[in-house]
């Protein structure tokens, strides 16, 4: 029988070091390894293009998200820029209109200048994306639930559409984690995590990983970019990232149940407008997230009724929350996202986003009481 999420989260990559047996995996931070003169190099030969402890990190990516091969990069953009450098110059990608700033950004300002055409679409509408594939794709990225509006995409009707059109579909998974959703089931065929936020989980690690559904050439050659550009990640981060899956799913049952309170919490407040969580049933992409989602996830956003004014002022009253960027980690933050991203934002004046963290949900309903006043 194969084991479950929770059983493969404690133990996938972290087996015994048979050297020593010591049951928490060692650390190998050598930058080179010994290989006999006039031989080719055998598993190992340098930090940058492999090491032992990023390979254990690895593994445990692959099998947690049910991919056949993982790539840990140094940090999110380092994986986001991996996916889509593979364009070539007249082909097509097509991005979700609401999605991390940095994706957004990449699409704007880098890719146009490698001839590589972007179509910006509402990724919700599959009508509108069947449209937008129908001119030419090669590469349908998703983000769901998306950031900063929360917006669900349905992903196995995004898979569908790409393939059917000869695209590859990848998904940023960053919000949800393995732990509450596996785009790779739905047809996606690769995940992107920025592992920094909830693999990390302590607000203390960079990183990134792309999850491939198979082991194929162009996951090879994604890897062989790797090594060229150099993003690989340290063994210390790879470390503390294979640290933190342990207790992923401990972590996200906590998040998921203290961010669903404060998401009722804050439906009835008075100053709000709009709550942007999908395990509300009023959310506009509940039912589909209730279908490809085991939980809900930590991550909210609140759109206030006295505009940009009101926003700023809530992010800067809180006490429990802190205001600052990132998500994931133990403690709670709140963030005014327009401000926060810059000249790409497309975050509405009024939104606050919370990365609800693993406090007492009391505590953190009262200090958004007060800070709403």
């Amino acid at each position: 029988m194969a084991p479950k999420f929770a059983t493969l989260a404690v133990h996938a990559g972290a087996e015994p070091d048979p050297e020593t047996g010591a049951v928490t995996p060692p650390i190998h931070l050598s930058t080179t390894f010994v290989h006999a003169p006039g031989n080719p190099p055998q598993a190992f030969t340098y930090q940058r293009a492999d090491n032992p402890t990023q390979r254990r990190l690895e593994t445990a990516l692959a099998a947690l998200e049910g991919g056949a091969r993982a790539l840990a990069f140094a940090s999110g953009m380092a994986a986001i820029a991996a996916a889509l450098d593979t364009l070539q110059a007249g082909q097509t990608v097509v991005v979700p209109q609401d999605c991390y700033v940095g994706t957004r950004g990449y699409a704007s300002d880098v890719l146009p200048t490698r001839g590589v055409n972007v179509a910006t679409v509402d990724t919700t509408d599959l009508e509108a994306v069947e449209h937008a594939c129908s001119q030419g794709v090669a590469l349908l990225w998703a983000e769901s639930p998306s950031n900063p509006r929360l917006q669900v995409s349905d992903l196995a009707g995004l898979a569908r559409i790409a393939h059917a059109h000869g695209a590859r579909m990848v998904c940023d998974n960053t919000f949800a984690t393995p732990a509450l959703q596996r785009p790779l089931e739905l047809g996606a065929d690769v995940v992107m995590h920025s592992t920094t936020k909830y693999f990390g989980g302590h607000s203390d690690v960079l990183g990134g990983a792309l999850v491939f559904a198979h082991d194929d050439d162009f996951a090879a050659q994604v890897a062989q970019r790797r090594v060229l550009t150099g993003a690989t990640l340290a063994p210390f981060s790879a470390w503390l990232t294979l640290r933190g899956c342990h207790s992923l799913p401990a972590r996200m049952a906590l998040h998921c149940a203290n961010a669903h309170k404060v998401a009722v919490f804050l439906t009835n407040h008075a100053a709000i407008e709009r709550v942007n969580y999908p395990g509300l049933p009023g959310h506009a992409g509940h039912t589909i997230a209730a279908r490809q989602m085991r939980d809900f996830g930590a991550m909210l956003s609140i759109e206030l009724r006295g505009g940009y004014a009101a926003a700023v002022a809530v992010a800067r009253k809180t006490k429990i929350f802190t205001n600052a960027t990132s998500l994931g980690g133990c403690e709670s933050l709140i963030e005014h996202r327009a401000s926060a991203e810059g000249e790409h934002t497309q975050a509405p004046p009024a939104l606050v986003r919370l990365s609800v963290g693993l406090e007492d949900a009391d505590d953190l309903i009262a200090d958004l009481a007060q800070a709403l006043g």
